[in-house]
């Protein structure tokens, strides 16, 4: 394990900010999350500067005003109930959030060039998700920001949740390289939540002798993984204890395309997935809506 790639819960605290990840902490170029939470009444202005940012509620509700326009963001209960809404900011603008309530909100970011898009309302029944894998490689996907699914400059933003037991990120893959067609070059935040009380989980990142890099984390609720480049995956749900992380990644590429490769030593597993059903605890939240 390293403490330059994997942040535990507060290690990267700075008020009002429960974590905060920008390209100049992670050593990159491009992205970054905030986590900010908001006890009842409280607000909190954030200026976008030379990023572009989602506001996405991992708990509670939360009104964003900026530019002239209301967005009145429902969110969840929490990041196992359901998916949510939320809010696209562009680069250079400003924008008050503010929670009637209290809650925490994730705000990933990519930092850009362009400002070519507007604010927006991103909402929650137009986020695709998505069963992905078989067997005990079983998760979830919910896509909010990703092309085809929400547009963006550079910014690209999903959710994984892995029933306790089961593996995800697998096979281990990787997106370093710029190959047209075949691989994006995209710097990686994993943020981790898990449920139950001590609930943990692990991650694993592993690069090449070129390209060196060896994080074999033990994660908790708040931490972070930051992956720069490398091979990475699995990332293991402890049984017992369902695991959440969200995905934030940015690159160079102008066609902001997700092109991944997998681990030619591990690709094999994804052709014994046909064999196998999916997880019937998937998806998550289903009882809820029924």
């Amino acid at each position: 394990m390293s403490s330059k790639y994997h942040l535990p819960k507060g290690a990267s605290a700075d008020v009002p900010y429960d974590l905060v990840i920008t390209p100049e902490s992670a050593g990159w170029g491009y992205s970054g999350l905030r986590i900010l939470t908001l006890g009842p009444g409280e607000a909190h202005t954030l200026s976008t500067g030379e990023s572009e940012f989602l506001v996405l509620p991992l708990t509670g509700s939360c009104t964003v005003t900026t530019d002239g326009r209301v967005f009145e963001l429902a969110g969840r209960t929490g990041v196992f109930a359901s998916a949510t809404d939320f809010a696209y900011l562009p680069r250079e603008s400003e924008a008050l959030i503010s929670s009637a309530h209290g809650g925490t909100y994730a705000l990933p970011s990519a930092r850009t060039e362009r400002s070519s898009l507007s604010a927006r309302y991103g909402p929650k029944e137009d986020v695709p998700v998505e069963l992905r894998g078989a067997g005990a490689c079983s998760r979830q996907v919910n896509n909010y920001c990703l092309p085809g699914t929400f547009a963006a400059e550079q910014l690209l933003v999903c959710e994984v949740l892995t029933p306790g037991g089961n593996w995800s990120s697998y096979p281990p893959h990787k997106h370093d390289e710029a190959r047209p067609g075949v691989e994006s070059e995209l710097e990686e935040i994993y943020y981790f939540e898990v449920a139950g009380e001590g609930g943990f989980g692990y991650q694993r990142v592993y690069g090449t002798v070129e390209r060196p890099i060896d994080v074999l984390a033990e994660v908790r609720s708040g931490d972070t993984v930051l992956i720069p480049h490398g091979w990475h995956g699995p990332s293991i749900a402890a049984p017992g204890y369902d695991l959440y992380y969200l995905n934030v990644m940015a690159g160079p590429g102008q066609d902001r395309a997700w092109l991944i490769c997998d681990d030619p030593a591990h690709g094999w597993v994804r052709t014994t997935w046909d064999s196998q059903d999916i997880d019937d605890r998937l998806p998550f939240g289903a009882e809820e809506t029924e």
